[in-house]
């Protein structure tokens, strides 16, 4: 089963990027360049057995559930309905203080899949490494730019306050 990983050093202590991480709507997508829409299914907060509907840029749509939810530490998810060429997929992501410096977080997200048909898995899913590394790079990115964004720290200093 491929994996690939992406990680980052972000300037906000680990429950703030946990929740810049678990933001929704037009905050979420001030950060993510991975969604074109987002939103949970049948619930108004994340947690451990919500489903979540993604249609990612390209216009490729997913359902996941959150396998476990951890705050501020992890989260994990795996595919519920997606892409034809997916077999399974899942990913999780992690928030530790970052050694060495204070106030920092080390936030490493990992992804594993296989691809269908069987035939075709071999060859689909050494491509699927490159593509895949390369979004989940670009999307790691942009949750570092949404750590020192002030609209999305406003909003996350906000909900935290309610």
């Amino acid at each position: 089963m491929p994996v690939v990983e992406s990680r980052c050093v972000v300037p906000v202590e680990v429950g703030v990027a946990f929740a810049v991480s678990q933001t929704q709507g037009a905050i979420r997508k001030r950060w993510d360049p991975f969604i074109r829409r987002q939103h949970l299914i049948g619930a108004t907060v994340p947690g451990k057995g919500v489903r979540t509907y993604t249609v990612q840029r390209f216009g490729l749509a997913m359902e996941s559930e959150y396998v476990s939810y951890n705050p501020p530490s992890n989260v994990g998810m795996k595919m519920t309905k997606g892409s034809w060429f997916f077999e399974r997929m899942g990913g999780g992501w992690r928030f530790s203080p970052a050694e060495g410096q204070p106030g920092h977080t080390l936030a490493v997200w990992r992804y594993n899949f296989t691809c269908r048909p069987k035939w075709l898995a071999p060859l689909a899913e050494r491509i699927g490494v490159v593509v895949l590394q390369r979004d989940i790079d670009r999307r790691i990115a942009g949750f570092a730019r949404g750590c020192s964004d002030p609209v999305v720290l406003a909003h996350v200093a906000g909900s935290s306050a309610a």
